[in-house]
């Protein structure tokens, strides 16, 4: 347990370092959220109707431009090979590695919802639900992430092969998130439904990320 949090308290440090992933991540998603206010003008009743497709679709974005930086420090610096010559359970690491990824991303992003929301003049009930389908659905991004990260970890500059793979398997989860959300603000009777959809998604990632990322560490590094 304790090479665990070390893990995660390590990728952590590196990710709000210069040139980490963090501050990029959480720039990218403010600028975009900025430009969507800009874009869609003084109708205030439009930008509340778009607000949670918005939000989410900015937040997978901004986790996706930050996938790379899971495995490249590691990589770059050959700490990668010692990992996972070294690793008893090599899926606890690889866990370890998505869980660092998202308390820098999803949870930070999820943190700043509530400011940003007040550009897209989100209504108080329906933040709620929002901040609820987001801190359910941004583990199931990272995790995601995590496994194409991998897959893809020996490649110099994979950023685009990263976002070919990780996009249809998002779509789920951008789904129920945005199903959920809306459904909340309503008050419609699909949010649970939705939500427990959504926390499925993320469970089932929870589960086949780490397994697949430990394989595909292991062949990509054979």
């Amino acid at each position: 347990m304790s090479g665990f949090l070390a893990i995660i308290a390590r990728d952590v440090t590196l990710a709000f370092r210069a040139g980490g992933g963090a501050l990029q991540a959480l720039s990218f998603f403010a600028l975009t959220i900025i430009l969507f206010a800009l874009a869609i003008g003084p109708d205030l009743s439009l930008m509340s109707e778009i607000a949670a497709p918005v939000l989410w679709a900015a937040a997978l974005l901004a986790t996706l431009i930050s996938l790379e930086q899971i495995y490249r420090p590691d990589r770059e610096d050959g700490s990668l090979d010692m990992l996972v010559e070294t690793s008893d359970i090599l899926a606890l690491t690889a866990f370890a590695k998505a869980a660092a990824h998202w308390i820098t991303t999803g949870l930070l992003l999820t943190a700043a919802t509530p400011v940003l929301a007040l550009l897209l003049n989100i209504k108080g009930a329906a933040l709620g639900p929002l901040l609820a389908t987001l801190l359910i659905g941004t583990p199931g991004l990272s995790l995601i992430g995590a496994f194409a990260a991998a897959l893809t970890a020996a490649l110099p500059r994979a950023g685009l092969l990263i976002a070919i793979i990780v996009i249809p398997l998002y779509a789920p989860i951008l789904i129920f998130g945005v199903g959920a959300a809306g459904a909340g603000a309503a008050g419609e009777p699909q949010y649970g439904a939705n939500l427990a959809l959504l926390g499925a998604s993320s469970l089932f990632a929870a589960v086949f990320s780490p397994l697949a990322s430990a394989a595909a560490l292991r062949f990509n590094l054979d």
